[in-house]
């Protein structure tokens, strides 16, 4: 959550939680718990070779007050069942497997012609892609 949202709060950072658990419930081809989620090849760039935040993600510490923040709340995620009702309700993703920073000199591929379900800090949410 740190290595994808961290200039966008708890708020964003919650939401990309969301995102992960609300890939573990889905396709399996994602994964089936949090960990495989998480690093499945080209699907959150942090963890990617190439990405500018990986080095930043590997070296961060405890110090820094927004990975503390990140931490607590993947602690949250970890303790709550994905399909948990109470997380499903408050998901502010509606239920999205994907997003992206509206940083993005233009959308990706697998944007094209959908419509965001939620906008939260700087990445648009979506659900239903195939």
């Amino acid at each position: 959550m740190w290595g994808e949202a961290r200039e966008d709060g708890a708020d964003g950072m919650g939401a990309v939680g969301h995102v992960v658990l609300n890939r573990v419930m889905g396709a399996s081809w994602w994964g089936r718990d949090i960990e495989s989620v998480c690093l499945r090849t080209a699907q959150f760039s942090c963890w990617n070779a190439g990405d500018p935040n990986r080095p930043k993600m590997l070296a961060v510490t405890a110090a820094d007050p927004q990975f503390t923040m990140a931490s607590s709340l993947a602690a949250a995620f970890v303790a709550q069942a994905p399909a948990d009702p109470a997380r499903v309700r408050a998901d502010p993703t509606l239920g999205a497997t994907h997003y992206f920073s509206r940083r993005l000199p233009r959308w990706p591929a697998w944007a094209a012609g959908r419509s965001p379900v939620a906008e939260i800090g700087h990445h648009l949410f979506f659900k239903d892609i195939g």
